[in-house]
């Protein structure tokens, strides 16, 4: 009993020192696990934050993309399902086909690394009554690179195109578009990085890309209405005109559509010659603008300057007064003026059943400087001029959902041109090349197409070829708007 009391008094006086600690150890816990969660959701707070400016920045740059459209889009062209393939609504106007779908921005995942992918498989048959190996267009010289024609006889697998696109961090994104060719050969027709945060409306965009100039130009050929690209296009920019080189734009914050640009490039394609230098060989002047009439109208015009410069460039399509092939090398500049205007019609601003586009351009070429005539043999050098146009008015009518029809009328003018000391070596006929084109195509869905054209064409003097083309075109993986 004396042993109990002691202990009960020790046991009484402890009690309290140990709640106190108990207590204390709980706190301290307590605290640390505040401090826990305080870091974790600021952590996850400063995550949030910059997921969402990536985002406002990409979508800033989405609004001053260089082929953006017309911020004054009605709202029932905004509200209005999709259009099947190739199409958009009255008003509306989407992406540049160069310009895939924008991506998760840095920062959001996993996949924010990987990037968006597509191909764009196409196949054709031709039909030709000329050999496609002999095609000119009479009085318009080309450069060896140069893509004219109808291109392969018979069954062959189509251009097709392979595109990849990322945004690389709020500032920046990068595409690239890899063609595939009939031939088995490989070749980039854009790749390209291009800001998204500048403000003010501006765009900035390095690398390789089609250049702005005109309408066609800037649009990749699965997004053309007929299986090729018109006359004055072949002969007066070798089919697309595409540069490397930088291009700056600015998206005017005006209720009406204004877009302004200007590039600076290499020249490396026709009608420049890929020579080496440390200037630029290559600048284009762009403006465009556009906007709706109602719900059910919308137009876009434009006017563009591409100028170019060739240091001994050889030249394909010049003939002598026997008939054959003069061989010849040009050094000088070519300015090309192209002037562009569209209009859609689709009721209440809805193209997903009826709607209708009828679009022209006109393009003018100056071609000023020398030419050398036999090279490798006379090599005759004299001062040469020459002034070339061309236009073409097309129609695409759809009568049903996912139907369409359409007709292209086309002219050339190649003028007198002025070969100096050296007139007597060349042959001027007067002949003014044209064509005429029937299309009727249909999209079952936004990603599958066929298309049946047939074509007049009489490019080459006394020599009128009947084309028949029956082309498929399929969408696979992520893919943008098309262009206005």
């Amino acid at each position: 009993m004396r042993k109990l009391l002691p202990a009960s008094l020790a046991l009484a006086l402890a009690g309290p020192g140990a709640a106190r600690a108990d207590a204390s150890a709980e706190i301290g816990a307590l605290r640390q696990e505040i401090e826990a969660m305080r870091a974790a959701y600021e952590a996850r707070l400063h995550s949030l934050e910059q997921r969402l400016n990536a985002a406002e920045a990409a979508a800033a740059g989405a609004a001053t993309a260089p082929t953006t459209a017309s911020a004054a889009a009605s709202p029932a062209a905004a509200t209005a399902p999709a259009a099947p393939w190739g199409t958009a609504p009255a008003g509306a106007v989407a992406d540049a086909p160069a310009t895939p779908p924008p991506t998760a921005p840095a920062g959001s995942g996993i996949a924010a690394f990987n990037p968006a992918l597509s191909l764009i498989l196409s196949g054709l048959y031709t039909r030709s009554s000329k050999d496609p190996d002999d095609y000119a267009i009479t009085g318009f010289p080309r450069g060896e690179d140069a893509e004219i024609g109808p291109g392969t006889r018979g069954l062959s697998l189509a251009e097709s195109e392979l595109a990849l696109s990322a945004s690389i961090d709020p500032w920046l994104r990068g595409a690239i578009n890899i063609a595939l060719h009939p031939d088995d050969s490989v070749s980039v027709e854009e790749g390209y990085i291009q800001t998204t945060s500048l403000g003010a409306g501006f765009a900035l965009k390095a690398g390789r890309f089609f250049s702005n100039v005109g309408y066609l130009n800037p649009q990749h050929s699965h997004t053309w209405d007929f299986v090729d690209n018109p006359l004055a296009y072949q002969a007066m920019l070798g089919t697309q005109y595409g540069d490397d080189g930088v291009q700056l734009s600015w998206l005017a914050p005006t209720e009406q559509y204004l877009e302004l640009g200007a590039e600076l490039g290499r020249g490396r394609g026709f009608p420049g010659g890929d020579d080496s230098r440390n200037g630029a060989g290559m600048v284009a002047l762009t403006a465009h603008t556009g906007g709706d009439v109602g719900d059910s109208h919308s137009w876009r015009a434009g006017l563009s300057m591409l100028r170019t410069r060739s240091d001994d460039q050889a030249l394909e399509g010049l003939q002598g007064p026997d008939g054959a092939d003069a061989p010849s090398a040009f050094r000088g500049h070519t300015r090309v003026w192209v002037a562009d205007a569209v209009w859609k019609w689709a009721p209440g601003g809805n193209a997903t059943r009826t709607s209708f586009k009828l679009q022209g351009e006109y393009l003018h070429s100056t071609r000023s400087g020398d030419l050398t005539f036999d090279p490798e043999g006379l090599d005759s050098r004299d001062d040469y001029r020459a002034e070339q146009s061309g236009w073409y008015v097309q129609g695409v009518y759809q009568f049903l959902p996912g139907w369409r029809v359409g007709l292209r009328t086309e002219r050339l003018d190649a003028g007198s041109p002025d070969y100096g000391l050296n007139a007597s070596n060349y042959a001027d006929s007067g002949y003014e090349p044209h064509k005429n084109s029937l299309m009727l195509d249909y999209s079952p869905s936004e990603f599958s197409r066929l298309r049946l054209q047939f074509a007049r064409d009489s490019a080459r003097e006394d020599a009128t070829d009947h084309q028949i083309f029956l082309q498929y075109q399929t969408s696979l993986g992520a893919h943008g708007a098309h262009g206005y």
